[in-house]
């Protein structure tokens, strides 16, 4: 994979010290990083699975509102953040592969860099 901006590295660093559950993309949607509390949430392991491409990702997990109805992706938080640029916040209810449903606040917040480059987005999760 191509050498990412050094932001993004720096972030995934940052994140891989934290305690809440963090995901990084890229400007095209690939998860680039999840951190160890994002894996418990995702059911996913970064070591195993690796980058994983927005046609994956979106397929793989389910999104529903709190009375259990689909949300449609492009209202997804990440989406948002990385379609319109903006930060965004919502309480979901996300399934995951391994099965497991989670109530969780979903917070999505786009890296713009100093220069105005837009980087990615990062996604924080907080159980309900």
């Amino acid at each position: 994979s191509a050498q990412k901006p050094m932001q993004l590295i720096l972030a995934r660093q940052l994140a891989s010290s934290l305690a809440m559950p963090i995901v990084i993309t890229d400007t095209t949607g690939v998860l680039i990083y999840w951190n160890e509390p994002a894996e418990v949430l995702l059911g996913i392991r970064f070591d195993e699975s690796g980058e994983v491409p927005p046609s994956q990702w979106r397929a793989q997990f389910a999104v529903t509102d709190g009375d259990r109805q689909p949300i449609p992706q492009a209202e997804w938080p990440l989406v948002i953040a990385l379609t319109q640029r903006q930060p965004v916040s919502r309480t979901i209810w996300l399934g995951a592969p391994n099965g497991t449903w989670r109530n969780l606040n979903w917070t999505s917040v786009p890296f713009i860099a100093q220069g105005g480059e837009f980087l990615g987005v990062q996604s924080v999760f907080w159980e309900v």
